[in-house]
């Protein structure tokens, strides 16, 4: 499934809060909610609860224009001038539109995460002829969250699997993934949609039920219908729960999108106008750097280019970053002034008896095909003694927030009930023997890790399983670590510091800023007292 977020949509209700009204901040809220599908959405929503996410990432509101940038035209009716889609009045229509005009708060949260690429969003619709009603889908896939990833292994605002990823050219490797690129995953999105508009001989509900749920599966309840002689547009077929509900979803938004007024609810306003700008960077960056030159934050940074899954990005391109509009000419001037060797930090390491590429890059989290490029190796032929130049983050790399593997580590650091295990995966592991051995379902482990329970497993990862304090582990299984996590309050020290404290405890800096609403920037002060969860049994 591709998860599209519904374009800034923020819609208010008579009765609700001001917080909507005529909201013209040049502030952008780029909330990290990441949703394992459709029907799990629904769920949370309509509890009133925040989506269950993969990856979950603390919000951020940041500014993406200059002083002098003023509009008094909106991207809405830009929209409202082009839809074309006939929306009928019946229940399943009637129902989701009820909801979302219920439900104005979660509007507003997508619609200020969409309000950076919205504008994109639209321009890249029109340029390919395809309808307008397009950018509100991802509030139905993703909610616009770049950051999305599913149980069913969907990533990114347009949620494409891997696999559909590929076919419409979203790279993904170990430095970067397109599916969560805005400008890859929405080209590639586009092109989906064009392939399904053909494929069902110009019908668009059709194109949008196997964006859902596959083209194989709404041609065979197609066949069906037409062998039995009944109607075959999308309101007569027999599809999944879900996807019957997807439709109608996408044309109740366009419906509010279209006449609010008849609703009762006021659109946030999103200006009509570019905020963001592709930058050729010409070769790899280090995030931080980037950032720096930009004059942004290393997570705002990470939020508008939500592709790389590491520190910098791929070698191997894509050579692009987003870029606020109004900081662009900041950015070139200082990227025009770095030579080759100031685009990454840099070490050398004497290779030890027994080392491999692999266990090199490991340690140093770059890639082995990156070594070797740098160091002109062909092969894995490396001997003792000899040195490597290695390319490493330039800051310490729970700094780089939003990354693959730190989002993974606070996913992993969530407190739950029980004891906590560290598992280790050796060879013939498999999902569902681990967690018979440990008593917990497969799908429980996937998601105290950040993953989906369909990703492969690799040798050495680490997993972390929390099993209820009643239930044993067989001595033949003892390759865990066993914890007992609790709450404490430290009171800080004479010379005491982050990197101390958390050193002492065997916890991150980042876990102590967000556990305390803290910032390391700022000094720790004697007598302060800090809230911490710590492994208890690391920590006697």
């Amino acid at each position: 499934m591709k998860n599209f977020l519904f374009p800034a949509l923020i819609i208010l209700s008579g009765c609700q809060s001001t917080l909507l009204s005529q909201n013209n901040t040049n502030e952008i809220y780029l909330p990290q909610e990441q949703v394992a599908n459709t029907a799990e959405i629904n769920q949370a929503l309509l509890a009133d609860e925040s989506i269950d996410v993969i990856h979950p990432v603390d919000d951020v509101t940041f500014s993406l224009k200059g002083e002098s940038l003023q509009s008094s035209n909106d991207v809405w009716q830009r929209i409202r001038g082009q839809l074309t889609f006939d929306i009928p009045q019946n229940n399943r229509v009637i129902m989701q539109r009820n909801w979302y005009a219920k439900h104005s708060s979660y509007l507003t949260r997508v619609a200020k995460r969409a309000e950076p690429f919205l504008y994109y969003i639209v321009e890249e619709l029109e340029k390919n002829n395809v309808p307008v009603e397009l950018a509100l889908l991802p509030v139905v896939e993703s909610a616009f969250d770049p950051f999305a990833y599913s149980h069913g292994r969907a990533s990114g605002m347009w949620q494409f699997i891997p696999g559909t990823g590929t076919r419409f050219g979203m790279k993904q490797n170990w430095w970067y993934d397109g599916r969560r690129d805005v400008v890859a995953s929405t080209s590639g999105a586009i092109k989906y949609m064009k392939y399904l508009h053909k494929f069902f001989d110009g019908d668009w509900l059709l194109a949008l039920a196997a964006y859902n749920s596959g083209e194989g599966r709404v041609r065979r309840a197609v066949r069906k219908n037409k062998s039995l002689g009944k109607n075959t547009d999308f309101w007569s077929l027999d599809l999944p729960k879900e996807t019957r509900a997807y439709v109608p979803k996408l044309l109740a938004l366009a419906d509010i999108v279209k006449r609010p007024e008849h609703f009762d609810l006021k659109l946030y306003e999103i200006a009509n106008e570019e905020v963001i700008v592709q930058v050729d960077i010409k070769s790899q960056l280090d995030l931080a750097k980037a950032a720096n030159l930009a004059d942004l934050s290393l997570p705002e940074l990470q939020r508008l280019n939500p592709g790389f899954n590491r520190w910098s990005t791929d070698p191997d391109g894509p050579h692009r970053l987003l870029i606020p509009k109004h900081k662009v000419a900041h950015f070139q001037q200082g990227l025009a002034k770095l030579n080759k060797d100031e685009r990454l930090a840099w070490q050398r390491y004497k290779i030890k008896n027994g080392d491999n590429l692999g266990h090199i890059a490991k340690k140093f989290h770059t890639s082995t095909e990156l070594i070797r490029q740098v160091n002109g190796i062909n092969g894995n032929q490396i001997r003792a003694g000899k040195h490597l130049l290695i390319p490493v983050a330039s800051k310490s790399l729970d700094s780089y927030i939003l990354s693959q593997d730190q989002r993974i580590a606070k996913k992993q650091a969530k407190p739950q009930k029980g004891v906590k295990l560290t598992h280790k995966v050796v060879s013939g592991d498999n999902l569902w023997d681990i967690g018979q051995r440990y008593k917990v379902s497969g799908s429980k482990i996937a998601k105290w890790n950040g993953f989906a329970p369909r990703d492969p497993l690799k040798l050495g990862q680490k997993l972390v399983i929390w099993q209820k304090t009643n239930v044993s582990v067989k001595a033949s299984h003892l390759s865990v670590e066993q914890a007992i996590m609790r709450n404490i309050t430290y009171k800080v020290r004479p010379g005491d510091s982050f990197a101390r404290i958390a050193d002492k405890f065997n916890v991150r800096i980042s876990d102590i800023e967000r556990w305390n609403s803290l910032s390391r920037s700022k000094y720790l002060q004697p007598g302060q007292r800090l809230k911490l969860s710590v492994d208890v049994t690391n920590n006697i």
